[in-house]
Order: C-alpha cells, then structure tokens, then sequence
C-alpha cells in the first residue's frame, strides 16, 4: 500500500490522466447508454434541420464535402450530450444569434465553437449536420483537462507547504468528480470558464511582488491575469468574480502609494487598472454588440432595455425570459431544486469560512515540506489574500445563485471554485474532517453518475 501510494506521489501528472480518462470513460457509458431521448426532442430535430438550412459563411471553406448526417457513433454521442443549454450554445455557433433570449448564453464559448469549427474544416475535416456539437464536446473535454492540471499546480503556488503531502493531488481528482458531472463534457461553457479562472488566478499569483520573478515579468503576469479573465467573463458572466483579485491589488497598490510616490507601485496599479479592463471588457463587448444589432438608431423598434441607463441585453434577458431576479426563484413548486442544491451550498458555505480564517503553516510543517523556510513561510502569507479573496468570490456567487438564480446550477458553476475543492482536499486538521471529505466523494460520485443518465436522457434537474 506504501509502496503504490509513494508511485501516485512520484507521478502526479500521470495519476491524475488516468483518473481523468477513467472518470470521463464512465461518464461516457452512462450517457451512451441511458435510454430514449426524454420528454423534449430538440436536439433530434435541431441536428435534422440543419441540412435544410442554407450554410453559413463559416462553413463554406475549404475541405467540405460532408453536410451529410454525422457517423452513427458520433451522432450517438452529439444526440446525448447536446442537451438543455447546449442546444443554444450549439444552435449559435453554427448560424448566429438570431432570437434576443440567446443573448443568455455566453458569447465567449458560441464564438470559440464556431471558430474550432471553421479551423476543423480548414484541416479538411468535411462540414457534417452536429459537427458544432462534437467540437463543442471536445473543447469542453480538454478544457476540463487543462482545468484540472492547472488547478494542481496553482494549489502548489497557494500552498508551497503542502506539495508533498499529495493536496495538489487530491485537489486535481476532485476537481475531475466535481459535481458538475457530465456538464463539464457537454457542450457548456463551465469547463473552459474553470480551467481560465484557475489560469487566470495562477498568473496573478506568480505576479506578486513576493514570488521572486523579475519586476517587469510581475507586471505582463498581472496583465495577462486579467486578459484570462476577461476571457473567462465572455465565456460564462460569473467570470467577471475573478477581477476582484486585481481590484484588491489596485486598491492596496494605491494606499501603498499614499505613503510616497513610487514607480514600481505606480507602473504595478496601472497594469491592475489595465488587468481589470480586460476584465470589464470580457463582459460588456458582447453586451455592445448586442446594443448595436438592437438598439441602432437605424431601428424603428428599439426593444425597451435600450433606454436603460446600463442597456445589457444579459440582465434583461435573465429577468425577462428566464426568470432570474431575486427571490424570484424561492416558490414551492422549487423546493426539491435546493434541496438538490443543498450540499454544494453547504460546502460552500463552510470553506468560505475556512478560507477566511486560514491561517498559515508553522515553521515545523514548512522544514518538513523541504523547501527554504524563510521564503516558504513569506510566499505561503503573501498568498493567503489570493486565498481568501478568490473565497469572497466564491461567496457572491453562492450567494447571488441562492437568492436570485436557478439554485440548482450551483453545482455547475462552482467548478470554477477553487477554495471549496481545497477545503475538502486539505490533509485532515486542516480542512475538511475526513468523514465529510469522504461522504463528500461518495456524493459527488453518484451524482455524477445518477445525473449523468438524467441529463442524457434529457430529464432535469438541469
């Protein structure tokens, strides 16, 4: 047992691949396997209408010659998996945002399927009826991938005292159970959202004064954490959380200034305000574009959110056609929604106050670690800000999705939360108490699976 347990340690990449193709394999059996096609049947007849449709101008490049139904196996795969939001997702990337309630849906991750596509043609893969859904499904695959490996190795950056213990491990393996389950292989934005968060919370680490690089490279770090996560935010709306760490930063660097000019503190609050830019940008571009198509003045019938004094055509149609609002949610009827949404809401709601009163390892813990103790114990303090910020974050939205969401999608979403999987990943004394880390998994494992076969089988919960 030693001895298997020192070989997993020894090769954590390569024990987290397999955990990952295990995992997805099963979800895939499920999903293949789960049985008819549920109470709706968009999908077959979104995937069948396609060859009746003129061809948009993303499709009529080079290498075609398909147009035709998808391989039966493949057409299998796109059937079940291309369900609830991902018929929009899909619907989008191939012909364009045609009804105004589509603007729900990430214009990030409709773009990025669209343009995957056009690449896949260009590679002289023929255009088929789904193809959208299948490149979809790939991304969502690699992205959950990268997700994971970065998540490992921003675990280590936040916590240098534990990298041998097998935390960033077991943070990587729950992170693969998530229960987001087979939301994180279908055509949804969640994956590609998560794995930019965690990227996007690596670089802003690595581009604290305290992490040992040069002054300069602190400095493009700290852009480029903020051009991630304004991608992030075109991707799926709960992005834009993650700029509250380059406002933290902005705002410190500021008082700091109070004390006397410097320019390495002036340059580093400008790259913060750039950073969070970015940010701003990665949600209000989408909703621009959107102000353009609608609220021109060239239109006789301007739609009445163009008037507003903040015209997002998001927030209206989150209110206007899917109901969100607060306590807009809270009605009998959705009592068995919470009830579902109960254990995320509670692991949530506890590492929130575990990270916000986390405190560091003792000098002990850290010579053990056999890393150099002073710069150890200095960069494991500094992080703990990134540590307890990314839990405010991780607050808002529990919050927002409790009170004025869909609840049921805080076990989607919070796959871009990294404090709650550390919460239950910490060794034992220092997080989670291994009985709930434990009855954790075995959750999370059953509903993937049970959740699995409902989604494909186009059930709810969604």
């Amino acid at each position: 047992m030693d001895s298997t347990r020192a070989v997993i340690l020894k090769h954590p990449l390569r024990t987290l691949l397999l955990c990952f193709a295990a995992w997805k394999a099963l979800l895939l059996l499920v999903a293949i396997a789960s049985p008819g096609q549920g109470y709706d049947t968009s999908t077959s007849l979104v995937l069948a209408q396609h060859h009746h449709h003129p061809q948009p101008p993303a499709r009529q490049v080079q290498g075609g010659g398909g147009d035709g139904p998808l391989p039966a196996a493949l057409h299998h795969i796109a059937i079940r998996l291309t369900r609830w939001d991902a018929i929009y997702f899909t619907q989008v990337a191939a012909r364009g945002y045609r009804f105004e309630q589509e603007w729900a849906f990430g214009w990030g991750f409709t773009r990025l399927i669209a343009g995957a596509t056009a690449l896949a043609q260009r590679s002289g893969i023929p255009y088929y009826e789904g193809l959208e859904s299948i490149v979809a499904v790939f991304i969502a695959h690699i992205a959950h991938l990268l997700a994971v490996l970065t998540l490992f190795h921003l675990t280590l950056v936040i916590f240098p005292s534990s990298s041998t213990s097998g935390f960033a491990l077991s943070a990587g393996i729950l992170h693969i159970l998530s229960p987001a389950g087979l939301f994180l292989s279908a055509p949804y934005a969640e994956s590609s959202c998560a794995f930019l968060s965690f990227l996007g919370s690596l670089l802003f680490t690595k581009s604290r004064p305290q992490s040992g690089t040069a002054i300069i490279t602190q400095d493009i770090l700290l852009l480029l954490s903020g051009v991630v996560f304004g991608a992030a935010t075109g991707l799926r709306s709960n992005g834009i959380l993650n700029g509250l760490l380059l406002l933290e930063e902005a705002l410190r660097t500021l008082h700091d200034l109070t004390h006397g000019l410097n320019v390495t503190k002036l340059r580093r609050l400008i790259f913060a305000g750039l950073g969070g830019i970015c940010v701003g940008m990665g949600f209000l571009l989408p909703q621009y574009i959107a102000y353009i198509e609608y609220c021109a003045p060239s239109h006789t019938l301007s739609r009445q959110w163009c008037g507003r004094l903040l015209p997002s055509i998001y927030v209206f149609v989150q209110d206007h056609y899917w109901q969100n609002g607060l306590f807009r949610y809270w009605t009998l009827s959705n009592v068995p929604l919470f009830l579902l949404a109960a254990p995320m809401l509670f692991i949530s709601a506890i590492s929130n106050v575990w990270a916000l009163r986390y405190k560091t390892a003792s000098a002990s813990e850290l010579s053990k670690s056999k890393k150099n103790l002073s710069a150890s114990q200095g960069t494991e303090t500094d992080n703990i800000s990134v540590l307890r910020n990314l839990a405010v974050s991780q607050l808002l939205l529990t919050l927002h999705t409790f009170t004025a969401g869909h609840v049921q999608i805080i076990t989607r979403i919070a796959s871009s939360c990294p404090v709650w999987v550390w919460f239950l990943a910490m060794p034992s004394g220092k997080g989670a108490s291994v009985a709930l880390a434990k009855n954790a998994v075995i959750v999370m494992v059953l509903y993937g699976i049970i959740q699995g076969a409902l989604f494909s089988s186009f059930l709810p919960p969604a």
